[in-house]
């Protein structure tokens, strides 16, 4: 007899023709710069790790001693019996780093995306969308009702023209954007979006999950790159990349943070950051005020494997390129899924672990290379070498 369940296989069939399968590799021992992948010793460019906080001995400490206090979980919603005093710290926190009224922690990125933006619009409102945003945000944004455009990547005439159009017939606009575009690297024209979120009457949401401790003069992220802090508007991000923990939080007016705590769903059921993560992520923050020469090594290290990576790429075909970027995020575009499949792999021979990222994830295949402070001067440079060689072998190029 036939079942319902048939058609996955033909999925997975279709899924693998097209070089898009995807399978988890596993990891052993602590993260870091150097891990264990599936057995094999590799330097680690896959992470989003870019402090190096995730490993560090004082957040497993502050993380152990947490558990020791408060127990392993926190037993249920915020508003129920999950809420303990460190949640409270930790948003105090990142209201200071980012200097704004308040803050709430959820317990995820993704869950505090899905709850901001679906708790802010409605069917009577228009969100406005970049097109390389993270699903969370398109998600959220599906999930609201609202009438969703998107417009082209930081394409600011675009944006201009579509609120020009459409701005009059909704009564709440909600602007989305991403500050560090994840896939690409490069930044959002922040100045530009608060310009035109002011002119047509708009709220303005910015993703920080992969600027928050690492751009700005203090780590606040790309609000604080830019020169904009203080300005009205909604700032969402995640502790799990930079800050080494796990969990989302959203910064901004008093007046946001005590509306999302009575309309945000994926707050107010769903049980509260455990307490090991919320000690976690605030010691973390703490490390990023203390230590600004973190920042400046990881700097460092994104600067010098992309001067390396332009100088091996002078001599091979124009169907590799280095694509634009303002962050740690640095992503050699080729010209087919299989072709970052088969670099990926060569790389991971050698000793280098490289992830390749395909569509549907991104429109055109690439390597995704992801620097940390605690890179060696030589683990980059032995990246850099590899993949010059790993192109230049490729049977296309015989």
């Amino acid at each position: 007899m036939p079942s319902p369940y048939d058609w996955l296989d033909d999925a997975l069939t279709t899924i693998h023709r097209a070089g898009w399968y995807r399978s988890v590799k596993t990891i052993a021992g602590q993260p870091g710069a150097v891990v264990c992948l599936n057995g094999q010793t590799v330097n680690n460019f896959g992470s989003n790790d870019y402090l190096g906080l995730a490993g560090d001995a004082r957040l497993m400490q502050a993380a152990i001693a947490a558990t020791q206090t408060y127990g392993t979980g926190s037993t249920g919603s915020r508003l129920i019996t999950g809420h303990r005093e460190l949640h409270q710290e930790l948003e105090q926190a990142i209201a200071q780093l980012k200097q704004t009224e308040a803050a709430i922690v959820f317990s995820s990125g993704y869950l505090a995306n899905l709850g901001t933006v679906s708790a802010l619009v409605g069917k009577r409102d228009l969100v406005l969308s970049d097109q390389y945003n993270h699903a969370s945000l398109k998600h959220g944004a599906s999930l609201s009702g609202a009438t969703i455009l998107e417009y082209r990547h930081c394409d600011m005439q675009e944006l201009e023209q579509k609120l020009a159009s459409q701005r009059s017939q909704f009564r709440h606009c909600l602007i989305l954007t991403d500050s560090v575009f994840s896939m690409d690297g490069d930044l959002c024209p922040l100045p530009t979006l608060l310009n035109l979120a002011n002119q047509f009457d708009c709220m303005l949401l910015v993703d920080e999950a992969h600027g928050t401790g690492v751009l700005g003069k203090t780590g606040a992220g790309c609000v604080e790159q830019f020169g904009c802090t203080g300005q009205e508007l909604i700032q969402v991000g995640t502790l799990s990349k930079a800050l080494g923990s796990l969990g989302g939080y959203v910064a901004g007016s008093a007046t946001l943070i005590d509306f999302l705590r009575n309309r945000a769903p994926t707050w107010i059921y769903t049980t509260g950051l455990s307490p090991a993560d919320t000690a976690a992520a605030l010691a973390a923050i703490q490390i990023v005020h203390a230590e600004p020469e973190r920042r400046d090594r990881l700097w460092h290290n994104r600067r010098y494997l992309e001067t390396s990576l332009t100088q091996h790429l002078a001599d091979l075909p124009p169907s590799f390129t280095l694509l634009p970027s303002e962050s740690p995020i640095l992503c050699l575009q080729v010209d087919r899924p299989t072709t970052a499949l088969a670099l990926s792999q060569t790389l991971l021979e050698r000793g280098s672990f490289v992830p390749a990222v395909r569509p549907p994830t991104v429109p055109t295949s690439r390597l995704r290379i992801t620097l940390m402070a605690t890179h060696t001067t030589e683990q980059i440079q032995q990246l850099s070498d590899d993949l010059h060689q790993a192109v230049k072998n490729l049977p296309l190029l015989d």
